[in-house]
């Protein structure tokens, strides 16, 4: 009997409980509950856990998505669902209609990704093959950004502030 390889997962934890990390549904909860308007409504007020899911990178599913251009859409599917803990994540990057292509996707503050869309064929196609992040539009000089994981080269006036390397 030969041992079955396990596949990797398409995403990974990360820590959410160092110090200074931030979520959504924090921070608007501890500024408003102790107003006077706030007291009169504590009966519609709703549960402290919200239903968000914190602490999960899909880098690896992006990336995946990516090397899998031109193949079937079916087996990738297939494939990327077993590897995940849901599918949503899937169609932040593919899309399934005409009306819901986008040239490039944000993924996260800083990195970008090639909007991927299922052509008439079946396949899995990038929206623009041809996009680079110079295209894109202007990006900070003082962040780092990334597309389709790779770092944008920086500009020269972020070269011009960096210290010199000895």
């Amino acid at each position: 009997m030969k041992p079955t390889l396990q596949k990797l997962l398409l995403y990974r934890s990360v820590n959410t409980r160092t110090h200074g990390v931030r979520h959504g549904s924090c921070r608007a909860y501890r500024y408003e509950r102790h107003t006077k308007s706030e007291k009169d409504k504590r009966s519609n007020r709703g549960s402290m856990h919200s239903h968000q899911r914190h602490g999960f990178d899909y880098t690896p599913l992006f990336r995946f998505l990516l090397s899998k251009v031109g193949h079937p859409w079916d087996e990738v599917f297939s494939e990327a669902k077993a590897r995940l803990d849901r599918p949503e994540p899937i169609f932040w990057m593919v899309a399934m209609h005409e009306s819901d292509k986008e040239e490039s996707v944000r993924t996260d503050e800083n990195s970008y990704y090639s909007g991927l869309w299922v052509d008439e064929a079946g396949l899995v196609q990038k929206v623009n093959p041809m996009l680079t992040p110079e295209q894109m539009g202007p990006f900070s000089d003082y962040d780092t950004h990334t597309f389709n994981g790779v770092v944008f080269a920086q500009s020269s006036a972020r070269k011009r502030w960096a210290k010199p390397t000895v």
